[in-house]
């Protein structure tokens, strides 16, 4: 896990370990969890195998849903990073032969938007 060890210390950013114990049951067998960032109430957990976006919703957040996107199937994706009026970054994520983006999140100052896009282009470049 050495590449993912520099990016632990960050803030936004989720222990593995919190994350299996949280969210284990999504998991395939031979699935790991590597790294994953919290975006205020949301998730996004990065595995050896796949993408997993929880979105939780509601006012207690107990309801969820929870997006799985293969690494293969990620054509392209963007950042935009924040400015002085707008605060928050965005990732924009294209699946298979869209032309217009699949995923778009916002991320706060809280999550580095660099580590999450040096995490993904890890994962679909790799």
């Amino acid at each position: 896990m050495g590449f993912f060890s520099g990016l632990l210390e960050n803030a936004g950013t989720v222990q593995p370990t919190d994350l299996t114990n949280e969210y284990g049951q999504l998991l395939a067998n031979g699935e790991t969890i590597e790294i994953g960032f919290k975006l205020v109430r949301d998730v996004f957990i990065f595995t050896n195998k796949r993408l997993i976006m929880v979105d939780k919703q509601g006012v207690t957040g107990k309801k969820a849903e929870y997006l799985s996107v293969a690494y293969k199937s990620i054509s392209r994706f963007s950042i935009e990073t924040a400015g002085h009026l707008d605060l928050d970054a965005e990732l924009k994520i294209w699946v298979s032969s869209e032309t217009l983006p699949s995923i778009t999140r916002k991320f706060n100052s809280q999550v580095n938007i660099y580590d999450v896009q040096r995490v993904l282009a890890q994962h679909v470049l790799g």
